[in-house]
């Protein structure tokens, strides 16, 4: 069974930047471009038999935020990590992330070895 980590952020440099940090880790990822993109996505990959090891979620995106996708995955998989890697920095914002059920919290810009530090954290 193939693992994956779902990417989701509306910006395609973000995406491919998380991408090529975690490909040296020879870990599968699929990008989505906003949480309604990525629970089409993350059902696609269950339905084919695979499963989905880690969720990193930006906040800010149209169609639906990273917030609103934490609600809805969390509805439908509440162990899966979901680690929020976004500029918002306030407290609220970040209380109401692991209120939600975030697992991790990473600040844009971020390191690539900090990322990966997070990740190897995670997904075993």
């Amino acid at each position: 069974m193939e693992k994956y980590i779902m990417v989701i952020d509306d910006s395609p440099t973000i995406r491919v930047s998380v991408e090529i940090a975690l490909k040296g880790e020879r870990l599968n990822v699929k990008q989505a471009e906003n949480g309604l993109d990525a629970l089409s996505k993350i059902n696609e990959i269950k339905t084919a038999g695979s499963e989905i090891a880690l969720c990193i979620s930006d906040i800010n995106m149209p169609v639906m935020d990273g917030l609103e996708f934490l609600s809805e995955f969390r509805k439908q998989d509440k162990y899966t990590p979901v680690v929020m890697l976004t500029t918002e920095k306030e407290r609220e914002t970040i209380i109401k992330g692991k209120d939600l059920g975030a697992s991790g919290w990473i600040i844009k810009p971020f390191i690539a070895e900090d990322l990966i530090n997070v990740v190897k954290r995670f997904v075993k």
